[in-house]
């Protein structure tokens, strides 16, 4: 089966947020993404709320709830205890665990998960408990995707960032491959399901998905947003889920 769309509504949200308005509709666009066919629905709320705002998320698990209870929420974001409150709250079905300073622009690398299993281990635990699919970033190195699986998470998500940014480049984005094929072939070698997110493109998509056939799930934000300013969302959409294999 091919790897399922979850779109982040990221930068809907930061253009909404230039002005005081109610538009562009996080909710609304996200509305029209799933009636389109996409699978569910990223957002990273942070701190600051540069973007999603902590009052998106009733109405983004409402929208999913009522209209599409076959799609998914997923919630990134660092496991501060304030992060786990709210996602406690909204009971997303998969949360993201993102190495994050709350400074940074967007995420860009993966956890230390040699450094960082102490945090880690009891976060993943509990939100399990809670009956959330955990899901830690992982850069494309297979000894990290091991690592991963001492954390206690269902899946790992590929940082795509270097191979997105290869996107005039084609030798090293078939370098990139092989080391995103490599992580994955070491994390689902211990059961755990890969996602991928950052930087994926309708053009870049389709050697990923032969590359590594077994992807649960890609993230998709800034080119989808970029893409549906010229396609419109249903249509961004469209091209996409062809793109992933639908």
């Amino acid at each position: 089966m091919p790897a399922k769309l979850s779109v982040n509504l990221n930068a809907i949200a930061m253009l909404r947020n230039r002005r005081d308005l109610p538009w562009p509709s996080v909710t609304g666009l996200g509305r029209i993404a799933l009636a389109a066919g996409a699978h569910g629905l990223t957002v990273h709320p942070r701190p600051d709320e540069r973007h999603i705002r902590f009052s998106d998320l009733p109405e983004l698990r409402a929208l999913i709830d009522d209209e599409f209870p076959a799609a998914e929420f997923n919630i990134e974001g660092y496991p501060t205890e304030a992060f786990l409150d709210l996602v406690e709250e909204i009971q997303p079905n998969q949360v993201t665990l993102v190495p994050d300073d709350p400074a940074q622009a967007t995420s860009d690398h993966g956890w230390n998960f040699a450094a960082d299993a102490a945090l880690l281990v009891p976060v993943a635990r509990r939100l399990k408990k809670g009956g959330m699919r955990v899901s830690v970033f992982c850069d494309p190195d297979p000894g990290m995707a091991q690592l991963a699986g001492e954390t206690g998470a269902d899946r790992i998500e590929l940082y795509t960032g270097p191979y997105g940014g290869c996107h005039s480049d084609s030798p090293a984005a078939g370098k990139e491959l092989e080391l995103l094929d490599k992580a994955a072939k070491a994390a689902m070698a211990l059961g755990m399901g890969v996602n991928a997110g950052h930087d994926l493109t309708v053009a870049n998509l389709p050697p990923l998905m032969q590359r590594i056939p077994g992807l649960a799930e890609v993230s998709i934000g800034h080119g989808l947003t970029a893409d549906a300013l010229e396609f419109g969302m249903a249509g961004t959409i469209k091209r996409f889920l062809f793109a992933c294999g639908w």
